[in-house]
């Protein structure tokens, strides 16, 4: 371990996505704030639920955070961060980077989500057209983190620069095998958690010509419509600790017909859960099986799902224990640049405002 690991830092992690909205995104920063405290590091957020804020258009259970450049430099210079991690590119990210560019603190960033494709899934706008501008944001920081190397290599032909390999983990403790009884639909239950939204290709894993039955655990713009398109599947809702760690164990095969997720950590919990994943053969799920004999990857989903059916639950978890977020954490230190500068007095409106931290 560096020596940088081993020291205790303050770490600040600015964030368009948080709570209420559950994604990913949110759950991975959390899991990692909370692997860096139990590691020794004082880690802060700063998330819109500390703004005046409005709704994301088509997203209106996201929260923009509205001008908040002036608020967010007071908490910085009030926290007195030893690293500050700039997590997305709106309101929050853009702030907390014009911060550090123009009192020249180093500070890294994530590529957590591609935006330029969802823009062209909704809008019908090409994606090329969008990335000079999220490649611009990024590389004013020390380091780009992607969660694969596919990515990776992906983000370097489009004009990014310094990006560091920042992989996933996932919760054994939580996600494992469980009863099956937990749900009592005909079986083979096929699984999908996730946002409900255009961007998931969720309609391709809908019209499936599959036997048994389908279960879509998760919440967005597209939930009422497709409820009344499809009603022989079973649309749950937003699901979280145990009872969503219930929901996995007790399908038979996860489906993931994304074709744009940079990772997929709903991937990573279905295998904990002992429950082979059945995908379309693109980023995202390809880095997450490594090529291992966990999940099957077709074009033709319904193929995929059937040959997912036939593999082990117990290799499935086996995998899965090979992954852990402490690791990830630390992988994540790995990139981060500590700086020293000779901070403001603190201002009282800086130390009323509180700080988002996780639970």
């Amino acid at each position: 371990m560096s020596d940088f690991q081993q020291k205790s830092w303050r770490i600040l992690i600015v964030t368009d996505a948080w709570y209420p909205q559950v994604d990913g995104v949110v759950r991975t920063l959390d899991t990692i704030g909370g692997e860096l405290r139990q590691m020794g590091h004082d880690v802060h957020f700063i998330t819109p639920d500390l703004f005046r804020s409005m709704p994301c258009p088509t997203y209106p259970e996201i929260r923009l955070a509205f001008l908040p450049g002036r608020l967010l430099s007071r908490m910085i210079d009030g926290m007195q961060p030893c690293v500050v991690h700039v997590a997305t590119e709106g309101p929050l990210g853009l702030a907390a980077r014009n911060y550090c560019i123009k009192r020249k603190l180093p500070f890294t960033t994530s590529f957590h989500t591609r935006f330029p494709e969802y823009i062209q899934a909704r809008a019908h706008i090409p994606a090329r057209w969008f990335y000079p501008v999220i490649s611009w944001f990024h590389n004013a920081a020390a380091c780009t983190m992607v969660a694969t190397d596919t990515l990776r290599d992906d983000l370097a032909s489009k004009g990014f620069k310094k990006l560091g390999l920042w992989g996933r983990g996932v919760d054994v403790e939580l996600f494992k095998p469980r009863e099956k009884s937990f749900l009592p639909d005909a079986r083979p239950i096929l699984l999908y958690v996730g946002r409900v939204a255009v961007e998931k290709n969720i309609a391709d894993f809908l019209d499936l010509d599959a036997p048994g039955s389908k279960v879509v655990v998760g919440d967005g713009p597209q939930l009422a419509s497709l409820k009344r398109k499809y009603p022989n599947v079973r649309f749950v809702g937003s699901k979280s600790g145990e009872e969503l760690a219930r929901y996995y164990a007790a399908a038979d095969v996860f489906v993931f017909p994304s074709r744009t997720d940079t990772f997929g950590n709903v991937v990573l919990e279905a295998l904990a859960s002992g429950v082979p994943v059945a995908a379309y053969p693109v980023p995202g799920p390809k880095d997450v099986l490594q090529g291992q004999p966990v999940g099957v990857l077709n074009e033709d989903l319904g193929y995929a799902v059937r040959e997912a059916l036939k593999i082990s639950p117990d290799a499935c978890r086996a995998f899965a224990l090979s992954q852990s977020w402490r690791a990830s954490a630390e992988q994540f230190l790995s990139h981060v640049v500590p700086f020293e500068t000779t901070w403001p007095a603190h201002s009282e409106q800086a130390i009323k405002r509180p700080f988002a931290k996780t639970s």
